[in-house]
């Protein structure tokens, strides 16, 4: 129960102003109880992703939890983080506690320096993206990935929950965890 509520904390930042997240914690108590419920039973069952189009700064296709959802991530995210967040090298820090924009402009200032010899000689930097990269990833692959360092079969179920998950009108989904797991670098 700590850990969802905790993780309902985290899912609410920055949003308290939402409909959504007003409407959910109007019975907060009884609403984090059954999610507890249908976790320990496992008949926890994700909602269809709403899924729209973000042009900010490029054209991005989103995949949208709903906020109860998005409760199960944090809470999930809090449980496998620790155990893969270990194996990561010092620069990966997409979504790392401590390891923010500014660690990342600083880590970068300081290789910059370093490869055109204090800003003395011309470097270069290559910028990339792979187009629609969680949308191809293999989810039994991944599966295989992740069991090879979290071995609760619990656990594995609800990501397998998650991963299939299903936008409102399309074949596949998981689109949110998925990404949140690969930035963590699983």
């Amino acid at each position: 129960m700590n850990n969802l509520a905790n993780a309902w904390r985290n899912a609410r930042k920055g949003k308290i102003k939402k409909d959504y997240v007003i409407e959910f914690e109007k019975n907060i108590r009884q609403n984090l109880l059954e999610l507890r419920r249908s976790l320990l039973i496992m008949n926890y069952s994700p909602k269809p992703l709403v899924s729209f189009i973000l042009r900010d700064p490029k054209t991005r296709k989103i995949s949208k939890s709903a906020f109860i959802d998005r409760i199960v991530h944090h809470a999930l995210v809090r449980v496998i983080e620790p155990v893969f967040d270990k194996t990561f090298i010092c620069d990966s820090c997409a979504n790392r506690k401590g390891k923010g924009n500014l660690f990342a402009l600083k880590r970068f200032d300081k290789f910059k320096r370093k490869v055109t010899n204090n800003l003395h000689s011309e470097g270069f930097c290559l910028k990339a993206d792979i187009r629609h990269y969680f949308d191809s990833i293999d989810h039994g692959v991944l599966l295989r990935v992740v069991r090879k360092k979290i071995t609760d079969e619990k656990v594995i179920w609800l990501i397998e929950q998650i991963l299939d998950n299903l936008p409102i009108g399309k074949l596949g989904g998981g689109e949110r965890l998925l990404q949140r797991v690969c930035l963590l670098g699983i």
